[in-house]
């Protein structure tokens, strides 16, 4: 009554054939190209960065929105520690108090 039911495994349907080998193969590279004066194309290294006033404004934007938001995740986290840690105080003193007060009634 209480064994597990353990499920059995489906039998493949169709044709299944075993995995296929792959092959390296070699890169070759890409023939260079002359210009009209017979000199080759040298590829630059890294693209140019072009800094325009509406990409500034964008990237001090985004920036300024992260700094938000990470401050505003911290505080809260910082906030909701301080009243953790203010609700087990209270509750501290209280369990303390009801402790306590026993003893002083026998005297």
């Amino acid at each position: 009554m209480l064994r597990p039911k353990i499920p059995t495994m489906p039998t493949p349907v169709g044709v299944t054939a075993p995995p296929g080998v792959v092959q390296p193969t070699a890169v070759e590279p890409a023939p260079q190209t002359m210009t009209s004066a017979s000199a080759p194309v040298v590829p630059t290294a890294r693209p140019t960065v072009q800094i325009t006033p509406g990409s500034v404004l964008a990237v001090i934007g985004a920036g300024t929105a992260v700094v938000l938001v990470v401050g505003t995740v911290l505080v809260s986290m910082l906030l909701a520690t301080a009243v953790t840690a203010a609700s087990v105080a209270v509750c501290a003193v209280v369990v303390r108090s009801l402790l306590t007060s026993p003893n002083k009634r026998r005297r």
